[in-house]
């Protein structure tokens, strides 16, 4: 059996990337009201900062900072998982083993985390969700996808409306310093 080992690190920001189990899939798209029911009832019991996210038909990205006594982030995506599954009453192949483990066979069983460790990586990372979908060939201009935070941060004043990729920029030419960007303060730890 494989030994999977996390930086745990209390009140650290990480990115994630979380999939579904068949990458043909449209699921999370077409049931985008069931996806934010379970994220919003995660983050109500279990709060976290969202500094990004986007959802695309096959996996979603984002970037969350814990509490700054909190390093579980494993138990809330699995209990993400396991109530968007509910909502939709939704069943993909089922294997043995799947069946074995209680799986429905919506999701990929783990998910793809990393520790952000400086300001530049996190600024990189809420960047990269919020682009992701031209990556994919999507859109050609991120504002034009739903289902992302951007439109959150365009609102708020943090992304220029005319943002369409690339650095964010003020208007003296600064880059924005990400601790600027988010209503919770960031505290990145290091080890």
């Amino acid at each position: 059996m494989s030994n999977y080992r996390w930086a745990r690190i209390r009140g650290a920001s990480y990115f994630f990337t979380v999939a579904l189990y068949d990458r043909r899939s449209d699921l999370l798209v077409r049931e985008i009201d069931a996806l934010r029911a379970a994220y919003c009832s995660v983050q109500r019991h279990r709060p976290f900062t969202c500094d990004a996210f986007i959802v695309l038909p096959d996996h979603l990205h984002s970037v969350w900072t814990l509490p700054p006594d909190d390093n579980d982030f494993s138990t809330r995506w699995a209990q993400f998982k396991g109530l968007f599954t509910k909502r939709i009453r939704q069943r993909g192949a089922v294997s043995h083993s799947k069946t074995r483990k209680r799986e429905a066979g919506i999701w990929q069983r783990r998910f793809w985390e990393h520790c952000i460790w400086d300001e530049a990586e996190h600024a990189a990372y809420v960047q990269y969700c919020w682009s992701n979908p031209v990556k994919h060939g999507y859109v050609a201009d991120p504002r034009a996808r739903p289902h992302s935070s951007i439109h959150r941060d365009m609102r708020r004043g943090i992304v220029p409306a005319e943002w369409s990729g690339g650095a964010i920029l003020r208007s003296d030419a600064d880059v924005i310093d990400p601790y600027d960007r988010f209503d919770a303060p960031v505290k990145l730890a290091r080890m």
